[in-house]
């Protein structure tokens, strides 16, 4: 049985956010809509024309209430209807183009909204946020499709959020210590100091505005491209990003000429040593140390191209 705190805190938050989206107000975003005006307009402009049979089912409305909203709209010339040719007592509804103008600024000003709010928050939590909301759907709505993950060159911030998700990763799954923060510190910084965008890439899986992991291609000289922090968060593991990191930097080298990629590694990092093997690295020369801490067995693997 759920705990009666839990349920409260739940109530708490849905009061709180119907206040922060204006659920309640009989004016939303400052316009003549409702915010049920808004969604019905919505379904109506995202679909090549739609039953009202479906426009009741899918938001959960009165047939009554829902034929009253229609004929308001139709009247101020939003949408057109006519039969339902699969349901002759269904209306159809198609929005015009004045309808589509008025969605184009209820968009607008919902997007205006939302970025006034985001605006005084600091770096990060905007991007917290919007994650939390990913969990609540996946977990609350078994239908929810996942959003599908990118690929992007870096950006300003990227660097620091490498540094940061990696020293986390790494000290809460394997106990490393310190040292290995200062470690990707100086690899990141030197990225950034000596960046030549000719010869070097930093490539970031994104997933809904959120970094869930990276990798860098540095040049070595004397032809040899480095592999440097191959990353993905364990939220995204399992979706194969990784192979599609380390196909990226093997494309990259190719291109740019590179004669072979170096990497450096440690044996217990089991999933990346696998994505080398598959991609034909092959390993070169290993020795035991304890750069961070606990004992480990450093090695490093090349693939000539």
């Amino acid at each position: 049985m759920t705990d009666s705190a839990l349920v409260e805190a739940a109530r708490d938050f849905n009061r709180f956010y119907t206040n922060f989206i204006g659920v309640l107000n009989k004016a939303y975003l400052d316009t003549p809509f409702t915010l049920t005006d808004a969604r019905v307009l919505f379904e109506i402009c995202s679909h090549d024309g739609i039953s009202a049979v479906a426009l009741a089912r899918d938001l959960q409305l009165d047939p009554a209430y829902l034929s009253r909203i229609l004929k308001r709209f139709k009247s101020d010339g939003l949408i057109e209807t006519r039969p339902d040719p699969t349901d002759r007592r269904s209306q159809f509804a198609v929005v015009t183009d004045r309808g589509l103008i008025q969605f184009d600024e209820l968009v607008r000003r919902s997007n205006a909204q939302l970025a006034e709010r985001f605006e005084p928050l600091a770096i990060g939590e905007p991007q917290s946020i919007v994650h939390a909301m990913h969990t609540i759907r996946s977990l609350l709505d078994p239908a929810a499709t996942p959003s599908p993950a990118m690929i992007r060159a870096h950006r300003p911030g990227d660097i620091g959020w490498i540094v940061e998700s990696q020293a986390r990763a790494y000290t809460e799954e394997y106990g490393w210590d310190m040292r290995f923060e200062g470690l990707i510190a100086e690899v990141a910084g030197q990225f950034l100091n000596r960046f030549d965008p000719e010869m070097e890439y930093c490539w970031i899986a994104e997933r809904a505005g959120i970094n869930i992991g990276s990798v860098l291609i540095t040049n070595g000289g004397d032809g040899i491209a480095k592999l440097r922090l191959l990353y993905i968060d364990k939220s995204a593991r399992g979706l194969g990003l990784g192979r599609t990191l380390v196909a990226e930097c093997i494309r990259f080298a190719r291109a740019k000429g590179y004669r072979q990629i170096s990497l450096w590694t440690n044996d217990i990092l089991h999933t990346a040593r696998s994505i080398y093997v598959k991609a034909g690295f092959r390993l070169v020369s290993e020795e035991k140390h304890r750069m961070f801490g606990p004992e480990l067995n450093g090695q490093t693997w090349v693939l000539d191209l």
